[in-house]
């Protein structure tokens, strides 16, 4: 396989996996709806980084990061301590810039994907990283 066409082939795959990754992103938003929360924004974007689902319940803003992978088992792994960094950023972020959501409690969360319509929802999930 020349240059080219390995380059080619990485270029698929990452947009195949980007794919995979925004289906999982609506699924979860459906799934967080069927449990009661009200989607604010899906992939919102800040200078720190993107924030993949927004979603309210009560008093509890949450801040959700999807993670699609085979196995709920390695979507849980692939959360690692440097997304929670970047995503509390945006998080930070983001609620500075949309003051209505002030008197709302942060709360970050994870909603693990995997093949065949598996999902989990962690709330609370920075907890014990």
């Amino acid at each position: 396989m020349n240059k080219a066409t390995r380059r080619q082939t990485r270029k698929q795959t990452r947009k195949q996996a980007e794919q995979r990754g925004r289906r999982a992103e609506t699924f979860a938003a459906w799934f967080l709806r069927l449990k009661g929360y009200r989607i604010l924004e899906i992939r919102q974007k800040t200078p720190h980084g993107e924030i993949d689902l927004i979603a309210m319940k009560g008093n509890i803003l949450a801040i959700v990061e999807v993670k699609r992978r085979p196995t709920l088992a390695l979507a849980q792994e692939a959360l690692h301590n440097a997304d929670l960094s970047r995503i509390e950023e945006a998080a930070y972020h983001y609620q500075a810039k949309h003051t209505k959501w002030d008197n709302k409690t942060i709360r970050f969360d994870a909603v693990f994907a995997a093949k065949g319509l598996r999902i989990k929802h962690v709330k609370d999930a920075w907890r014990g990283y």
